[in-house]
């Protein structure tokens, strides 16, 4: 069982950068087609001072926190974990080449169907280098038991 005592702890923060590759890598792999996501003259010409982060796209840095240790210390067996939920809150844009600090906690722990469903909530922030408010990820990570 995974320890309700963890609720509210804080997860190791970490850095990470957007590389101007793989935004239009992802941009191709989701479909967008918006111009702006993969020339930065299209950007520019469109208001942004580089390409923009296509939408989603922090989920993909969230994957790089360089600390997973964390899971273990929870009780989440990796092999049972499903990708339960995941939203997003956009407070502006960021761009390729800034460096995102993700901050996050382990919001709720709960179970149902008698404990052979386990759920972790983790929030998690995002700014930049400015302090600047860039976006709240909120995810739901499912453990399967038995």
């Amino acid at each position: 069982m995974i320890d309700k005592q963890h609720i509210g702890r804080k997860l190791p923060a970490f850095r990470a950068v957007a590389e101007p590759g793989r935004l239009r890598f992802f941009a191709k792999a989701i479909g967008e087609t918006n111009p702006v996501y993969f020339d930065e003259s299209a950007a520019r010409d469109a208001g942004h001072p580089g390409l923009p982060l296509p939408p989603t796209f922090l989920f993909s840095l969230e994957f790089e926190q360089p600390d997973s240790s964390w899971r273990d210390e929870v009780g989440i067996d990796v092999s049972r974990i499903l990708h339960g939920e995941q939203s997003f809150t956009y407070h502006r844009l960021a761009y390729a080449g800034e460096v995102l600090l993700f901050e996050s906690r382990i919001a709720d722990i709960y179970d149902k169907k008698g404990g052979a469903l386990e759920f972790v909530v983790r929030e998690t922030r995002v700014t930049n280098v400015r302090g600047e408010h860039v976006a709240d990820l909120h995810s739901v990570i499912v453990q399967r038991n038995g």
